[in-house]
């Protein structure tokens, strides 16, 4: 396997270009239709991670209610220090007014919970899961400050943030010279490219290391679910889970079927070949990959190998590519003799699938 180690945003950090995530782990409360991993089929995932190069794995505090942190702790107990574990802090730990969001209060206990249990002195990269609009972004980072002070966190991250509230909490950490986010965690694939409106152009701006979540949209871009066809009867979609939303059905069945076409040219899955396609796009850096059977994480993992053509590429892009919603569509009109390398992330890919329909008509 060719396992690409990227570095982390603006750190010293090197981590590996596929990440391995627990949400699969444990199976409780919310999380049961996404998987229920024991301890056991952990330990062989993990073991095939550490095979293929993996360094990175991520969790949650809000993982089955706390379960899918335990699992991993029990997994990784004992192993190489080099094997770096992200986790994240804002959803409920509790039924208390005090016991969510991202007080002062609150991370400082739910860090303490998720190190108690993970086993571990230390978080290596610790997320904020969610935006919270009531806490001051000032003292959340106060919090964290205290955090890494203490050693109990090496480097902080932000997940599920707008861009203006990213740069809220980024200019301000600045301001005040508290630690800085050096990575942003954030949903994006071709079954949805929002992100290139704002998030990955931030990180390319900002130098913000970028970890994809869901890059498969939950098992929508596996090639199972297309046109015509029923869904299998285990799949997330099925059995309940909500996320992602789909605005757009027929699009995404049009790139389903580009996916499988560039598949078969490859002879490999057409999941291998959506990952190895955000492994081609500007500012990603890792994608977190999940797995309820050992040979879905085999298959993922391959993705690390593939290489696709610039033809390909571009075929993706143009079937996935995202509507240009305002101010977009005016700076492509009237400003691209003017645009950054953050600007290009969006209107570059955009400027082509334009020039191709224009080239059809």
């Amino acid at each position: 396997m060719d396992m690409q180690y990227r570095q982390l945003g603006r750190s010293g950090l090197k981590i590996s270009a596929l990440n391995f995530g627990s949400v699969t782990f444990g199976g409780q409360g919310d999380f049961a239709s996404t998987g229920n991993v024991d301890v056991s089929e952990a330990t062989r995932m993990v073991d095939l991670c550490v095979e293929h190069g993996v360094n990175m794995f991520d969790t949650a505090d809000a993982y089955s209610g706390g379960e899918a942190e335990e699992i991993l702790g029990r997994v990784l107990k004992g192993r190489s220090r080099e094997l770096l574990v992200t986790s994240k802090v804002r959803f409920p730990t509790g039924k208390g007014p005090n016991e969510q969001g991202l007080s002062r209060h609150h991370i400082l206990n739910a860090c303490e919970d998720s190190l108690r249990r993970l086993g571990r002195d230390h978080i290596d990269l610790y997320y904020l899961h969610e935006w919270d609009g009531l806490t001051p972004v000032e003292e959340t980072l106060e919090a964290l400050q205290t955090l890494r002070d203490q050693g109990k966190i090496r480097y902080a991250g932000i997940s599920n943030f707008a861009g203006w509230q990213a740069m809220k909490l980024l200019s301000a950490a600045e301001r005040d010279r508290l630690i800085t986010p050096v990575s942003e965690q954030i949903y994006y694939s071709l079954e949805a490219r929002d992100a290139e409106y704002e998030l990955l152009p931030l990180a390319v701006d900002q130098g913000l290391g970028v970890q994809i979540w869901s890059p498969l949209a939950c098992g929508l871009l596996t090639g199972k679910y297309r046109r015509g066809k029923t869904a299998p009867a285990d799949s997330r979609r099925i059995s309940g889970w909500p996320e992602p939303e789909v605005r757009n059905i027929e699009k995404l069945y049009d790139t389903v079927e580009v996916l499988v076409e560039i598949a078969e040219e490859h002879d490999v899955s057409a999941a291998r070949v959506a990952l190895a396609w955000l492994l081609h796009k500007p500012g990603v850096t890792s994608l977190v990959i999940g797995a309820r059977k050992e040979s879905q994480l085999l298959d993922n993992l391959a993705a690390a190998s593939l290489r696709l053509t610039k033809a390909q590429v571009a075929r993706l892009d143009d079937v996935s590519a995202p509507d240009l919603i305002y101010p977009y569509w005016h700076q492509q009109r009237n400003a691209f003799d003017r645009l950054s390398e953050a600007d290009m992330v969006l209107h570059g890919p955009a400027k082509r699938h334009r020039e191709a329909l224009e080239t059809k008509k």
